[in-house]
């Protein structure tokens, strides 16, 4: 599953795949594989450096802060071929495809010409600092303050509160923060979009475990944390609408990308039912058509995005694939597990670890969380989509 504009862009395509295979050699050869794992800091690094030096770090961008102008085609077909060569998610994804373009549309020069050009190069990373332990969905419902004081320095944001969910943050070297900077403000109202370095020791983060037995998300604590005063990103008071547009980014281009690995999940869910005798069953078959049905359904829903991003337009859509696809994805997992049965439970070596289908089947109870819970997506689509009445508060 590919996408398809024509014959000009197939030499990009060729481009991307040449570079990669280029690039993933040596020790980087172990970067293939569904996630990044907290030890493989500095593969990531290495790998986020080695496209920057090849100035594919962030296609999308202007050319002036590390970029190469490239279409929403040729981004699709790097995220394509991103996931076609068994790379897990990016590693400074948070960097390159969240908090990048929200500099690009709200932020001053200076935090470009400062920020940019280094997520680029791969040399700092990003985390997100949105969620707490109150307020996962309901993002505007944070606790996390911050105000200004004068120091040596001159003035600067003192942080205080904890954020939770914040993926690979243990390899990230700056965050980007919503918090309450309006003393007495409630609700969406009094946030502001701060830029904090995480490496500072007025913060504590613990890695959160996972039932896969990995910790790809901390709690992060601010105790006192600084930034200076011009880390804000738009006006004091401005961080949700900015917030909005960041959450905005993370459904884009990128899906692309995912889709490519479903593709390949399904094609070993499939592979193991033909080679255990489980497709000649009727249920199982069934089961694996609609697979297939809702594969290519995201996928055309995802195409019809791109074409409102070309024409300028906004449409439902993306609130759409993030309803349908946790659900497809759960079942996806459910279905493997039914086709593997006792061997989804077995591993080879040593040192156990789950199965790649087994990790996909847990890792997926999430996914209907993850970015805003389906409950909420219902809800966008009810009000912003339909036109509907809004919830009783």
């Amino acid at each position: 599953m590919s996408h398809r504009r024509g014959s000009a862009e197939e030499p990009f395509r060729t481009e991307i795949r040449t570079r990669f295979e280029s690039a993933l050699t040596g020790r980087l050869q172990s970067m293939r594989g569904p996630h990044v794992n907290r030890e493989d800091e500095d593969l990531s690094r290495a790998l986020e450096v080695k496209l920057g030096e090849a100035g594919l770090g962030c296609i999308g961008w202007p050319k002036a802060y590390g970029g190469r102008d490239a279409t929403l085609a040729e981004r699709v077909i790097f995220a394509e071929e991103w996931a076609r060569a068994g790379l897990a998610s990016r590693p400074n994804h948070v960097g390159v495809e969240l908090i990048g373009p929200t500099l690009l549309e709200f932020g001053s020069e200076a935090q470009k010409a400062r920020f940019l050009p280094p997520i680029a190069a791969g040399r700092e990373f990003w985390a997100q600092c949105f969620s707490e332990p109150n307020a996962g969905s309901d993002l505007a419902n944070v606790q996390t303050r911050a105000h200004l004081e004068e120091g040596p320095d001159g003035p600067h944001w003192v942080i205080e509160g904890q954020k939770t969910w914040g993926s690979h943050a243990q390899m990230a070297d700056w965050c980007f923060v919503v918090c309450r900077t309006e003393a007495g403000s409630a609700k969406s109202k009094g946030l502001s979009f701060l830029l904090v370095p995480l490496r500072q020791p007025r913060i504590t983060m613990r890695p959160v475990r996972q039932m896969t037995g990995e910790s790809d998300f901390n709690d992060i604590f601010f105790d006192g944390a600084q930034t200076p005063a011009e880390n804000i990103v738009g006006a004091p008071g401005d961080g949700w609408r900015i917030a909005m547009a960041t959450l905005s980014y993370e459904r884009g281009v990128s899906t692309f990308g995912y889709q490519v690995r479903f593709r390949r999940e399904l094609d070993e869910i499939t592979a193991a039912a033909r080679a255990n005798g489980k497709a000649s069953d009727p249920i199982i078959r069934q089961r694996l058509a609609q697979a297939e049905i809702g594969l290519r359904v995201m996928h055309a829903f995802s195409m019809r995005m791109l074409t409102n991003m070309e024409c300028g337009r906004d449409g439902p859509e993306a609130i759409l694939n993030k309803l349908f696809f946790p659900s497809w994805h759960q079942a996806l997992g459910e279905l493997a597990m039914d086709i593997l049965g006792r061997k989804a439970e077995l591993a080879p070596g040593d040192e156990y670890r789950f199965p790649e289908l087994t990790r996909m089947f847990l890792f997926s109870r999430a996914d209907s969380i993850g970015s805003g819970t389906s409950q909420v997506q219902r809800n966008l689509i009810g009000e912003r989509v339909l036109g509907l009445p809004r919830e009783p508060r």
